[in-house]
């Protein structure tokens, strides 16, 4: 039986579906770049190959479109480590409600994992133009900040901190526990935050399969360095 082709209407949804796309990988990538003030709605019509009145459709202004930029950057990296963090969250609940804490070998092999995971996504490509976005609201934060660091990153940073205080037997919310945390993440985002020290440095030019496995070994080395004082790992 033939079947008729879908009529005007119905490809309607798709087409927007595409153009926002377009504008949110395009927004990413120039205001990462260029920052929000000096960033126009005509070059991120330009650069998305829209229609400039499209980013008033579907965002509301160029304000709006920023907004939704960090919410697609951390819905993208919930994705990618949602998976093993809350697997670990999983066994961290039922070690709470048993009583009966993992080994220190198990527990460090979970910060291994979360780690390994941080480290496998932000040495990824489509990561780059990420890190330029947030490296600026890093610096000078604004809402968009807020909704990354809600979304994605403060989840990851209380699963890994929780991994990290029963290892040094400290409070989860001490300052020294959260600071550990803060350097444990942050020495595999500075992979890709410091790139041009690490093309100098290491002969990086991308990420491939030497460079992922190296990354992975790192991980694994720094969830082992966590050990209370005089404690060997």
């Amino acid at each position: 039986m033939k079947t008729s082709s879908p009529s005007p209407r119905d490809k309607r949804p798709e087409r927007g579906d595409a153009t926002r796309d377009r504008l949110l990988t395009a927004a990413i990538d120039v205001f990462g770049r260029n920052g929000f003030d000096a960033t126009t709605t005509r070059s991120l019509a330009e650069a998305a190959g829209v229609n400039l009145q499209a980013i008033g459709y579907y965002f509301g202004g160029k304000e709006g479109l920023y907004l939704a930029a960090a919410d697609h950057i951390a819905q993208s990296v919930a994705t990618h480590v949602g998976t093993v963090r809350e697997s670990l969250e999983v066994r961290l609940a039922v070690s709470d409600g048993s009583g009966t804490l993992p080994s220190k070998e198990e527990t460090r092999a979970m910060l291994a994992d979360i780690l390994a995971s941080v480290g496998r996504l932000f040495t990824s490509r489509e990561a780059e133009a990420w890190v330029r976005f947030m490296v600026r609201e890093q610096m000078a934060p604004t809402e968009a900040f807020e909704r990354v660091y809600t979304n994605a990153m403060r989840p990851i940073l209380q699963v890994v901190g929780r991994l990290v205080a029963r290892l040094l037997g400290e409070d989860t919310a001490s300052e020294h526990v959260r600071l550990r945390t803060l350097s444990l993440v942050g020495g595999l985002l500075i992979l890709r935050v410091a790139q041009g020290a690490v093309e100098a440095h290491l002969g990086w030019k991308n990420f491939g399969t030497h460079e992922t496995d190296a990354v992975q070994e790192l991980a694994r080395e720094l969830a082992a360095s966590v050990a209370r004082e005089g404690e060997k790992s």
